[in-house]
């Protein structure tokens, strides 16, 4: 099962670093107008050999292209994938900050380690959740008071009892670990 995950991570369209040179290319563009490598690299803070080789592999993927002015552009390919990368690092953000109560800055961090990663079907899933959980529902009320509270939080450790763990706890070592820091 675990070689089979595998081989679809690396299925991935694009790597983490192809997403992020997407997105700095379309920053760019919006803030300036313009995107030349160099402005890439000094946005992402690498090294312009760097930008280049990723620019070449993009061009030829086509997420990539110059524009009269020989400027780099995204394509209509490479707009896509940063409208969709930015939608699900907002909706993991929304999840990680607005309804587990991480910090605002954690939050983005983690949000975007994981923004390129998961399927549309994940996230679209994850808004209909996120919906439904700030709904003006009574259970949806309930259910957020509780968590916020803490009376839904691991503490005890017990697998036996627990429907989520089953061999090995895994709430109770991270809240543990939490606060031993």
């Amino acid at each position: 099962m675990f070689e089979e995950v595998w081989r679809a991570y690396e299925k991935n369209e694009l790597s983490h670093s192809a997403a992020h040179h997407l997105m700095a290319i379309h920053e760019l563009r919006t803030e300036r107008g313009y995107a030349r490598v160099s402005d890439i690299a000094k946005h992402l803070s690498i090294t312009k050999g760097s930008v280049s080789t990723a620019m070449k592999h993009l061009k030829e993927r086509g997420y990539v292209q110059e524009d009269p002015n020989r400027f780099l552009e995204l394509t209509e390919q490479g707009l896509k994938v940063v409208q969709e990368t930015e939608a699900t690092r907002l909706v993991v953000q929304r999840f990680l900050s607005d309804a587990l109560g991480m910090d605002e800055d954690d939050a983005m961090i983690d949000a975007c380690k994981v923004e390129h990663l998961i399927s549309t079907e994940a996230r679209a899933r994850l808004v209909c959740f996120l919906r439904m959980l700030f709904s003006e529902k009574p259970s949806a009320n309930q259910f957020l008071q509780l968590f916020r509270d803490g009376a839904l939080e691991c503490r005890s450790g017990d697998v036996d009892s627990c429907r989520l763990c089953e061999e090995a706890c895994f709430g109770y070592r991270a809240v543990a670990m939490t606060e031993s820091e």
